[in-house]
């Protein structure tokens, strides 16, 4: 964090204020005190545009956004005012720029912000409603939402967008859904309009755009509990399969704003159902199979969780000089050299856990757990399997299982 004592002293430089369509008409007395006194004014040329002549210097925001975080900064000390869209701390800008400053250097004015006046509009409770900031990142972020029922508020960037959208839901099987498509929402452009997804045909959005949607039936619904089907991957055989993908997961325990290492990730499950547990969680896989790795990007991206970062290569050599996660799942490349690297290295606690299938490597299991303690389970599964006219057990290889805190 970077501090002055003279920007501490002398209080607030810096004044973030959220403005919405109708401009400064819809700001607060003290917000529009702060556009008055300021020398600097920084935003979207968007916002911009909508000030009335005034003495201060109008600096645009440039793209990316991260290209003026070091302009504003240079501001330090004398009156700053930093425009954003409505509430600066709900999907806007804010927290971008105030991690950078301390508490004393910073106030801030919020506005109505889209997701507000959109419930209002349509009349939807937001505590009860999905939302989504969804800019410059995925439409897929929406798959674990796609419930018949549920309500979702999601930002888009643009009028293509919302197409996109439409496409998507429709090829997912939930082109039934309703969308509201919201427009400039609380200035004199503001424009409301609905269609069922699979009909939309608006070729005229304006932006700033939002959509309010209502999951209609017809497409498949992601389940919520650990260990989905396995048919919800894409695999090559190489998959924890659901059993025992459950009970990983309920030794794994992930908890909000936990990271994960998935060592021989495969077909990403682990590590993908770990990030469906959470939105804050985070997960690292390490694969040494490109064609794998490949795969897992592409199941984790069609589940919504693009938060997966895979790092190709071998373990245990990719892992030196590395600092231990909250978790560790080993499902492939066991080794001693692995476990050994694995506790050498800093960080902790850490939760580990390791499956194990060969005789070896259940052995290698075993040694450790009478040296380090944890839990070892041996999972025994069989599924019915048709036996000509009857029907009989099948057995799958006998998993072991060791779970321990390093």
């Amino acid at each position: 964090m970077a501090e002055t004592p003279d920007a501490l002293s002398s209080g607030p430089w810096l004044t973030i204020i959220g403005i919405g369509e109708d401009g400064p008409d819809g700001l607060s007395r003290a917000a529009r005190e702060a556009l008055e006194g300021a020398a600097f004014i920084s935003g979207a040329p968007r916002h911009l545009s909508l000030l009335a002549p005034c003495r201060a210097e109008l600096h645009p925001w440039p793209v990316p956004f991260e290209d003026g975080v070091a302009t504003l900064l240079a501001r330090r000390g004398r009156p700053t005012v930093m425009l954003a869209s409505g509430d600066p701390f709900w999907f806007g800008a804010g927290a971008s720029i105030t991690r950078h400053l301390s508490p004393g250097e910073w106030t801030a004015h919020p506005a109505p912000s889209t997701f507000t006046l959109a419930a209002a509009r349509l009349g939807w409770s937001i505590q009860d409603v999905a939302c989504h900031g969804l800019h410059a990142a995925p439409l897929s972020r929406l798959r674990p939402d796609l419930t018949p029922g549920r309500r979702a508020l999601i930002l888009l960037r643009d009028g293509p967008a919302v197409g996109q959208l439409a496409d998507d839901l429709t090829k997912a099987g939930f082109g039934a859904s309703t969308l509201h498509v919201l427009e400039a929402l609380g200035g004199p452009r503001e424009r409301i309009r609905k269609s069922a997804a699979h009909m939309l045909n608006f070729d005229d959005i304006a932006h700033p755009v939002a959509v309010g949607l209502t999951v209609a039936g017809g497409g498949r619904t992601l389940p919520l509990s650990s260990g989905i089907a396995d048919d919800w991957f894409d695999h090559d055989g190489q998959i924890t399969k659901r059993p025992a993908r459950a009970l990983t997961l309920s030794a794994l325990a992930p908890r909000p704003g936990e990271s994960l290492w998935d060592i021989g990730t495969g077909s990403g499950s682990i590590a993908i159902e770990w990030l469906l547990a959470h939105p804050s969680t985070q997960a690292v896989a390490f694969e040494a199979d490109a064609s794998r790795a490949a795969r897992a990007r592409t199941n984790a991206a069609a589940l919504g969780t693009d938060r997966l970062t895979i790092i190709e290569g071998r373990a245990p050599d990719l892992l030196r000089d590395r600092r231990r996660p909250d978790a560790i799942f080993i499902g492939g490349g066991l080794s001693q050299s692995l476990l050994e690297i694995l506790f050498s290295l800093p960080g902790g606690p850490t939760r580990l856990v390791a499956n194990a299938v060969t005789l070896e490597s259940e052995a290698l299991l075993a040694r450790w757990h009478g040296e380090k303690g944890g839990e070892l389970l041996r999972i025994e599964l069989a599924e019915s399997v048709p036996l000509g006219s009857r029907r009989a057990w099948r057995s799958a290889y006998p998993l072991v299982q060791w779970s321990v805190t390093l």
